[in-house]
């Protein structure tokens, strides 16, 4: 069984700071992740990270990220995590191919976004259906566009639609969006078109996505908008399946303290997995670097 000083069970923003942070500090690090670069594949362009000017894709910034850390001498395996578990002092991480031994555990898994759980959509699901705008997106060039939301994803990701289409509504249950202010203004700017106070009851259509059927939360009014793709971006669902033992928030969000570390001894969180009320790459990146520097200073 190989052994690490700190292994990082997420590549990420967070995982990959904390990869960098860990190396360069003069510890044997290891990173696994059946998939580099977490949240940030789906980000179009990345133009809010401090000093990165114009805006990059999220995936070059990803690619960069994991090239830096691997300067300091971090070790890279795409591997999905199966199992972890504390056997006395040490973890054992166990994947798809091997099982590794550390001390010192990052978990930087993440979250997924949720499904809106109406009828239409399972069926609908690469047939209009979509929670990736980036990936998706090209597919509806020209076409009419909804997307589902209210926070800072949901808008951005509208505003990279609104560059595919001159056609792009977005749902809202509320009557503002929750989304930065200036995220918000941009979007509007871009003509995508707002639908307050509703909320979707289901989606529509034979094979292919046609229509959505709305409900006005205020007068109980229901209305169909047609469209050919959905995009949904309606809140995220933590990736906590491998602890159980460890304190959480009322949502499965993973409780710490300011130094990242988990209610569980030298098991530390960080990025979106983290009970947290701002989830952005600039704070997952923060929380990366200070687990980083907390087991260090541990060690010493």
């Amino acid at each position: 069984m190989e052994e690490f000083d700190f292994i990082i069970i997420g590549a990420g923003p967070a995982g990959l700071s904390a990869a960098q942070y860990a190396s360069r500090g003069g510890l044997r690090t290891l990173v696994l992740d059946s998939n580099i670069g977490g949240q940030l594949l789906q980000i179009n362009e990345l133009e809010n990270y401090p000093g990165v000017f114009p805006g990059v894709n999220g995936f070059d910034f990803a690619l960069k990220m994991k090239e830096q850390a691997k300067t300091f001498g971090v070790a890279f395996l795409e591997q999905m995590v199966l199992s972890l578990e504390k056997i006395g002092d040490y973890f054992s991480v166990k994947t798809s191919k091997a099982e590794y031994k550390g001390k010192y555990v990052l978990l930087s898994t993440g979250a997924v976004h949720k499904n809106l759980e109406v009828a239409g959509e399972k069926e609908h699901i690469g047939k209009g259906v979509s929670y990736c705008a980036t990936c998706d997106g090209p597919f509806f060039r020209g076409k009419k566009i909804v997307v589902v939301g209210g926070g800072d994803s949901a808008c951005s990701e509208a505003i990279y639609l609104s560059s595919l289409s001159d056609d792009v509504s977005i749902i809202h249950r509320r009557n503002e969006f929750r989304a930065q202010k200036a995220i918000v203004e941009k979007m509007l700017k871009c003509g995508v078109k707002p639908v307050y106070d509703c909320v979707v009851k289901s989606i529509n259509g034979e094979t292919v996505v046609e229509s959505l059927t709305v409900e006005n939360v205020k007068t109980g009014e229901t209305k169909n908008i047609l469209c050919d793709g959905v995009f949904v971006f309606t809140g995220i669902v933590p990736q906590n399946s491998l602890v159980s033992d460890v304190k959480k928030d009322e949502n499965g969000f993973i409780l710490c303290d300011e130094k990242m570390e988990t209610s569980v001894a030298n098991l530390y969180v960080a990025g979106d997995l983290r009970s947290k009320e701002f989830r952005q790459v600039v704070t997952a990146v923060n929380d990366g670097a200070v687990a980083a520097h907390s087991v260090i200073e541990k060690i010493k």
